[in-house]
């Protein structure tokens, strides 16, 4: 790959408006959301709704709980988010090989990830076969672009999930020790031992990342820009971690000494204990910051823009004690933004087009950075009625153009779900600053999201169809049962996509 990356990224000084919703959450038959017909669908809706922007979660391969925030690899994608249909249309699967696997009873408007997770494999597995036995030269030819460019991450990433396939899914601390830190010669054995599913791992990524340029190609020829999203920690148990200790605070095993989070907020009184390593931020400014600019050029020759979860780590990061049972007692660790971002700028040769998360405990240095760098923050409408009070969430205290807003984000609760759970208070709040006669309360939240200065705005697809609080994305704190929604196919109609864009129009975006 490259050092430079070309990016449709400008300053035009137009508004923005835009649907949240992860690919997981598409209509699909084969039990997830996936790159294929749900996904280029939602694109036309979008299009014929007037929006400019859509946004997705982390598009990585999930691991513990399933969560894109914790993901095996900060490089690779999403293996479950292929589409057999396409699949199909590229010759690698056929009809009756999707038939030939036993097919779950899939809930339409749930991701049940234990039955998902063997099904797809089945068919990737399948599709391996087939592309093993090609001669396509078009197709072989397209693979070994697709290897050549991205080997400098794919070799790590696919060496490490073929060794935990070969442990049985164990976290890499609990392979043999000549693993957790292989000598050349060692991995060159172990190259060999592992060679069919180091192979299989790297035909899959070919796959995502075919799909999903296709399908990016689409959302621009649409006039859809994509905002990604990506968590500012890796995951314990990575192929990050795995292949590059220097840059985290491990011991000699691998474990990590000190942990990321929160500590109490808004969303939990414990703090949020995420369990993931702190970066080694002296090994990172040794070498020029170089893993986080191959990390931001990769990520961005995906997206259009590229939302940093957790801006505030950049400035201090909320250290806890490895083993600790919750975030409540740690201590601030400073981080060297500034320094970061100005060596990624210098990579990228123009302006940065990333969002900073600036949610939650935001100090001035923090502000500073943002302010500093020229990046946009967010804004949740949500957060502007969760008391009596006037505070910076609240549209008329909006001060900059420089931000994006949002009526919630994957994080909260659906509009309709958090006004029906709030107090009665704030909802007199809601119904006096909105004029509103309450009958459709997100669409409320939309239409205010929408007129506000702020340059993007943006809504979950829960907002647009309604949706409560049994539907949304995921609650923080709370392991299980979260990133499991789904919408269905006959949920979007033309009806909502004219009044969307009525709206959108209104308000000049």
């Amino acid at each position: 790959m490259s050092n430079t990356v070309s990016y449709s990224y400008t300053d035009d000084g137009r508004r923005y408006a835009g649907v949240l919703v992860h690919p997981t959450s598409f209509p699909s038959p084969y039990g997830i959301g996936d790159l294929g017909p749900g996904a280029y669908a939602f694109l036309d809706f979008l299009k014929a709704a007037g929006q400019t922007l859509w946004q997705v979660l982390p598009l990585g391969p999930t691991g513990f709980g399933d969560s894109p925030y914790q993901s095996f690899s900060s490089f690779a994608g999403q293996p479950l988010l292929i589409s057999p249909d396409k699949l199909v249309e590229d010759g690698l699967l056929k009809e009756e090989d999707i038939r030939a696997v036993p097919c779950p009873a899939f809930d339409p408007r749930r991701v049940s990830y234990a039955q998902v997770i063997p099904y797809k494999n089945q068919l990737l597995r399948l599709a391996y076969g087939r592309f093993k036995a090609s001669q396509d030269p078009l197709l072989l030819r397209d693979y070994f672009l697709f290897y050549k460019a991205n080997k400098w991450w794919a070799d790590d990433y696919a060496f490490f999930m073929a060794a935990k396939d070969w442990h049985e899914g164990r976290p890499f601390t609990q392979w043999e020790p000549e693993l957790v830190h292989p000598s050349p010669k060692t991995r060159r054995a172990w190259t060999l031992r592992l060679e069919d599913g180091i192979r299989y791992y790297l035909f899959v990524q070919f796959l995502f990342f075919r799909q999903w340029g296709e399908l990016r190609d689409y959302a621009h020829a649409s006039g859809i820009q994509i905002i990604g999203d990506i968590p500012i920690f890796c995951a314990p148990d990575s192929a990050d971690v795995w292949a590059h200790p220097e840059l985290f605070t491990l011991d000699s095993q691998g474990f990590p000494t000190e942990v990321s989070g929160v500590p109490p907020d808004y969303f939990s009184a414990d703090g949020q204990l995420w369990g993931n390593p702190l970066y080694r931020w002296e090994a990172h400014e040794q070498d020029g910051f170089a893993w986080w600019i191959r990390r931001i050029q990769h990520q961005l020759s995906l997206v259009d823009f590229l939302r940093i979860d957790h801006f505030r780590g950049f400035c201090a990061c909320w250290s806890v004690a490895a083993g600790a049972p919750n975030a409540r007692i740690g201590v601030w660790k400073p981080a060297p933004g500034w320094q970061l971002f100005q060596a990624v700028q210098a990579a990228l040769g123009g302006p940065l087009p990333i969002i900073a998360e600036d949610l939650g405990i935001i100090t001035p240095d923090v502000a500073a950075l943002r302010d500093r760098l020229g990046l946009p923050g967010m804004k949740v409408l949500q957060f502007a009625f969760e008391d009596s009070q006037e505070n910076d969430f609240l549209p008329h205290q909006f001060k900059t153009t420089n931000c994006l807003c949002y009526t919630g984000t994957h994080d909260n609760d659906t509009s309709t779900g958090w006004f029906y759970h709030t107090s009665g208070a704030n909802r007199d709040k809601v119904r006096r600053y909105m004029n509103s006669d309450l009958s459709g309360i997100s669409w409320d939240f939309i239409r205010i999201c929408l007129g506000t200065i702020a340059k993007y705005a943006l809504y979950p697809m829960q907002d647009l169809l309604h949706m409560g609080s049994d539907c949304r994305m995921n609650l923080p704190g709370v392991s299980g049962n979260n990133w499991c929604w789904r919408y269905c196919a006959e949920d979007l109609n033309p009806e909502m996509a004219s009044a969307l864009c009525r709206l959108t129009k209104l308000f000049g975006r």
